[in-house]
């Protein structure tokens, strides 16, 4: 893909190989994310689109390739610093303008919504504990749970704790939000509630890479999609291109099965 002056974050031939080569998760990927973009990424089980996800922050750490983000590869275990030395890596600072969501909320327990939403702007970013909690209440209170702030997870429906993983992951105000099935682990009718604070996130512009299996969700609020197959980057467009004009075959008879 040409280069973008609004790229954030720049993949070039991105692999992920298992078993010295034998299983190729991810076979090659590029792709520009620029700001302000909502890409969807679908896919049969097993193409790759959670590997692809995870890769963006290291989660997983790729065979090959390069991601750029910011300007600076993070697949790099040394890079350049302001007076021009070579330096390590950090990569949790990269990770901390990063919001991650996964199928699993992954709350801790013995917190409370409002102690798990201030642990990481406390530690790790040292904000003022009443100015994190103030954040957290106006975070929380956006997405109608401001009155469970002192609630356990435990006492959450999976709707609410999904909407909790958003707005704790908001706290860390990232430059982009990675969302790995966001909605694949919860009852159908607690579907919408996440997916609507997804929209509103989406309309206000922030940058969002997703992963579902919603297809309305991406028809609707997505500028671009992704399809993804055996590890490879096989279509990309527009919401209409490739929902209403698919190409190729493996999209085609991919779409044939779920819409």
């Amino acid at each position: 893909m040409a280069a973008n002056a609004n790229s954030l974050i720049r993949v070039t031939d991105l692999k992920k190989h298992y078993n010295k080569g034998a299983i190729k998760a991810l076979d090659g990927v590029t792709v520009d994310i620029n700001r302000g973009d909502v890409m969807v990424v679908i896919g049969p089980s097993g193409s790759g689109k959670s590997t692809f996800l995870r890769s963006l922050n290291l989660m997983e750490e790729p065979t090959d390739g390069s991601i750029v983000f910011g300007g600076v590869d993070i697949t790099k275990k040394k890079v350049m610093n302001d007076e021009g030395k070579m330096v390590k890596l950090d990569i949790d600072l990269h990770r901390r303008k990063m919001g991650m969501v996964f199928q699993h909320f992954n709350l801790f327990p013995h917190m409370t919504i409002l102690e798990n939403m201030t642990l990481a702007p406390i530690q790790v970013k040292h904000v003022p504990k009443a100015e994190a909690e103030e954040k957290a209440l106006a975070l929380l209170d956006r997405v109608g749970l401001k009155d469970r702030a002192n609630a356990y997870p435990i006492q959450l429906s999976g709707g609410q704790k999904q909407r909790v993983a958003i707005v704790r992951a908001l706290a860390m105000e990232p430059e982009v939000m990675l969302f790995d099935e966001p909605t694949s682990a919860l009852d159908p009718e607690m579907v919408g509630e996440v997916l609507d604070v997804m929209k509103e996130l989406a309309h206000e512009g922030m940058t969002m890479v997703v992963v579902t299996h919603e297809m309305g969700f991406a028809r609707e609020v997505g500028n671009r999609v992704l399809f993804m197959a055996d590890g490879k980057l096989v279509e990309e467009g527009s919401p209409e291109e490739i929902f209403d004009h698919p190409q190729h075959h493996r999209l085609q008879d991919f779409l044939s099965k779920v819409l």
